[in-house]
């Protein structure tokens, strides 16, 4: 990456610096690095990154260049350095210059940034000129991505434009030794954004300057109100999480019946005082990136019981901005803080459009006028250990990593890639390199495909990616498929579900394969038009087999039994005892009608709006619906979430799961994990008087060691020995862990989404590897 060693005496060097180079503080480092070496030159920002020049004794510019990446500031990323020695033009001082517009961007932009350490003492600092400021930030710190209209990230391109630097804050943005030069959020209580505290209809009820707004916030919050709060990406809806009557208004007036809400905590200490946290968990939690971490309830968490109402688990974020920090040390106690939305809906981020549409939740509004140009969720991500380490597992891909670039293992075309409907992102990629787009939501009405539309095309403007390619899921009701056959004149190519989720997990780790791959999660659209969801694949980056499948059940009433998992513990117990018309097991008979489980019956036995599927989360939502836990689901995931929670992880025996080879007419042979004589086993146990935690275990392990042979036999047959574990199902903790731990003590390698989430939100990025190794193919 350095430039290479040259020869004593006085030389001159021009550089190409590429990464995420662009407001991280790089060209003030690199200014500072050649004033300590007493280098001569210049440094500045392009569409492309930063170019230098650096004259002086030979070896002083071979220190530069070594030094250059190694000592980067914290927020930089260097990716490459490519040098070529110029003649020397004599110049003894190193200047920052303006920024360059010299042709189309491709310059990395960093994503949003937890306040630091230095700005979080001067924000406490009652000496401070920027004490209580809400809006403190600096070269290492800030928002950057929801800011951003274009690139070089300079002011005039961010959402600051618009507020003038007063004097001060000038001296220091200009002053290269100084940790806000070129800082572009960079503002004071003078110059900058303010915040105010407003009521629904956007009247200021009459509270002064910024921090009696966000003192004021505070005791609405104590009130047992519920506050709109306007972070970094859109707005969080908020109240204290351990008001028993404000969280219940908060769930009924955002309509979210059961869905666990996040948490945000003061700090690591008050973290450890709800949820049982590991090394990798605080690692996480205190990251730059401040995502929410999923962890295991504490039994003396202070929280009311509306916050997770049916999970053993809940989500924790620490505080990420200065707004952030000042309410929740104001408050004293930890906050619910969940995204400002109506259920389906976007995240709101334009302040008329929260106040409008979160107007019948909140009772009071904290606003900064600091405009967000990208809405952002947060992140969400847990740790597993399929191994002796732990290791991230990403839930959803927001805030804090967005935009981060991802290497593609194979040269592309520009490209766009739009994903597929649940957990919707997009992704746009050129030559070695793929943007994946920040969390959509599920991409079923209009709101979220304007957001959809909104974030593409600003990746593709972003990124300089004017798209030949366009990739899109094969299932033709999508709207994100709808989108992509749309855009006229460009190349289409349809990519199939569960192939999309082993090529992201491949690419993300540099592999093109080939690989075993066990696929496992709600649906997706199979080549033969079935709903598929239980598969093991044998591929690589451009082709599949399907070498594996769940035994084949009936969906009855189609999209209905999403909704009602007692429908398919009612197709499951058709299939597990040959076809007879099941009788409604003693767990469900208090939930569901006997008219209604007889009415389903016919729907299972003549197959009457009923395809088949070999869905492994309807699977865990027929046992979920056995042992009592949900007969019905208010969120996509929750009888399968909730089997984990009630599952005793200690208990290490599973029930039968046999593998079976079947080859149809003209087909090769392929295996089936065959889970009729698993449910005959739950049914018995249940009979017999188990509880939902012992069925839950044995139930899970039964998977996982079928999941981990079937994958073996594979291996063998095809002589590999990797395997990927992917699809939204693999967000399960015990499933994963004891899955991949099957696999390794049969010696093989695992590989598992990490930068990527196993669910719906990696498609876009899979599909993307996927086009463009076909494509790559094809020249």
């Amino acid at each position: 990456m350095a430039a290479p060693a040259r020869t004593t005496g006085r030389t001159r060097v021009k550089a190409r610096v590429t990464g995420v180079v662009q407001g991280v503080g790089f060209r003030p480092y690199a200014f500072r690095l050649a004033h300590e070496l007493r280098l001569g030159g210049w440094v500045l920002n392009d569409e492309r990154g930063v170019e230098l020049e650096v004259e002086g004794e030979g070896t002083r510019v071979d220190e530069f260049f070594a030094r250059l990446p190694a000592e980067a500031p914290p927020l930089a990323s260097v990716e490459s350095i490519v040098s070529e020695t110029v003649a020397p033009a004599g110049e003894r001082s190193f200047r920052i210059v303006a920024s360059e517009h010299r042709g189309e961007p491709v310059a990395l932009v960093s994503p949003d940034t937890a306040t630091c350490d230095a700005c979080l003492a001067e924000l406490l600092d009652p000496a401070d000129r920027r004490y209580r400021y809400p809006f403190i930030n600096c070269t290492d710190c800030g928002p950057r991505f929801t800011i951003v209209r274009g690139v070089p990230y300079d002011r005039p391109l961010t959402t600051m434009a618009e507020f003038e630097m007063c004097d001060r804050c000038r001296a220091e943005y200009e002053d290269p030794h100084d940790r806000r030069f070129h800082a572009q959020p960079n503002a004071c209580p003078e110059c900058g954004p303010q915040v105010r505290l407003c009521d629904r209809s956007g009247t200021d009820p009459g509270v002064g300057r910024h921090a009696d707004a966000v003192a004021a916030a505070a005791a609405t919050l104590d009130a047992g109100r519920v506050l709109a709060v306007k972070g970094l990406g859109g707005y969080h809806l908020a109240c204290r999480a351990d008001h028993e009557g404000a969280v219940r208004a908060l769930r009924s007036r955002k309509h979210r019946e059961d869905k666990p809400f996040a948490l945000m905590c003061a700090d690591l200490a008050a973290a450890r005082e709800l949820v049982e946290l590991i090394a990798a968990d605080e690692e996480l939690l205190s990251g730059r990136e401040r995502p929410i971490v999923i962890a295991h309830r504490r039994p003396w968490a202070n929280v009311a019981s509306g916050v997770a109402p049916f999970s053993r688990d809940l989500g924790v974020m620490l505080p990420y901005s200065p707004l952030h920090h000042l309410l929740l040390r104001d408050v004293g106690a930890p906050l619910v803080m969940t995204s400002g939305n109506v259920s389906d809906e976007p995240i709101a981020y334009g302040d008329d459009d929260a106040r409008a549409r979160l107007g019948g939740i909140a009772n009071a509004f904290l606003v900064g006028d600091r405009p967000i140009h990208m809405r952002t969720d947060d992140s969400v991500l847990r740790s597993v250990a399929p191994g002796l380490r732990s290791q991230p597992l990403m839930i959803r891909r927001s805030r804090g990593y967005v935009p981060a670039g991802l290497d593609l293992p194979v040269r592309s075309p520009p490209l766009l890639a739009c994903g597929a409907e649940l957990k919707s992102t997009f992704c746009v990629a050129k030559e070695e390199r793929a943007w994946v787009g920040h969390h959509i939501g599920d991409l079923k009405n209009w709101e979220t495909l304007r957001s959809f539309r909104e974030g593409a095309e600003h990746f593709e403007r972003l990124f300089a990616v004017e798209p030949l390619l366009i990739a899109h899921d094969l299932h033709p009701d999508y709207l994100s498929t709808r989108y992509a056959l749309e855009r006229d004149g460009i190349e289409q190519v349809g990519v199939q579900h569960h192939h999309a989720h082993l090529a992201a997990c491949l690419a993300e780790h540099g592999e093109t394969g080939p690989a075993i791959g066990a696929i496992y999660d709600g649906s997706g659209y199979g080549p033969d038009s079935t709903v598929w969801g239980g598969e093991l694949l044998a591929g690589d980056l451009r082709s599949f087999d399907r070498v594996g499948l769940l035994f084949p059940v009936r969906l009855p009433g189609g999209d209905a039994a999403v909704r009602e998992p007692w429908r398919m513990a009612c197709a499951w117990l058709a299939a597990a005892f040959d076809g007879e018309a099941p009788q409604m097991p003693r767990g469900l008979r208090d939930a569901v009608e006997p008219a209604r489980w007889a009415a389903v019956s016919e729907l299972v036995s003549t197959g009457a709006g009923s395809p088949l599927t070999t869905s492994a989360g309807r699977l865990f939502d027929a046992v979920a619906a056995l042992c009592g836990l949900r007969a019905a689901v208010n969120y996509e995931g929750q009888a399968a979430a909730e089997l984990e929670g009630a599952a005793d992880p200690q208990l290490g025996d599973a029930y039968p799961m046999p593998l079976l080879g079947v080859a149809g007419p003209g087909q090769p042979a392929a295996t089936i994990l065959d889970a009729r004589e698993t449910l005959r086993a739950v049914v018995s146990d249940l009979d017999h008087g188990a509880s939902p935690a012992e069925v839950g275990a044995r139930f899970h392990n039964a998977l996982a060691v079928a999941t981990a042979e079937a994958c073996a036999r594979e291996c063998d047959r095809r002589g590999t020995s990797t395997v990927v574990l992917s699809g939204g199902v693999f967000q399960n903790r015990l499933l994963v862990e004891r899955a991949a731990s099957g696999l390794t003590d049969r010696g093989l390698r695992v590989v598992l989404p990490t930068r990527l989430p196993p669910n719906d939100g990696g498609i876009s990025y899979g599909q993307a590897a996927v086009a463009a190794a076909r494509k790559d193919a094809e020249s």
